[in-house]
């Protein structure tokens, strides 16, 4: 099952992506499907019809796992009153 992830990409502004499974510390690129703006609109720098997307770790800065739709029942959000 693919989980959503929020991919911070050196240089780049942060881009919503879809992964099959979750990095593991021997991987040398980290392959996203999916991907597109947190406002759901298209990445610019990526060709019209690319299922897919491979990018080396030195790339990356960052990346955010988010929970499933299973999960979020269970995770607590931090709230301002």
């Amino acid at each position: 099952m693919a989980r959503t992830v929020i991919l911070h990409i050196a240089g780049e502004d942060p881009v919503l992506a879809d992964i099959d499974q979750e990095p593991q510390p021997g991987d040398m690129f980290i392959k996203v499907t999916n991907m597109r703006k947190r406002d759901g609109k298209d990445v610019p720098y990526l060709a019209p019809g690319v299922q897919s997307v491979i990018f080396p770790w030195w790339r990356i800065t960052f990346i955010e796992i988010m929970p499933s739709e299973e999960d979020r029942g269970s995770v607590i959000d931090f709230f301002r009153t």
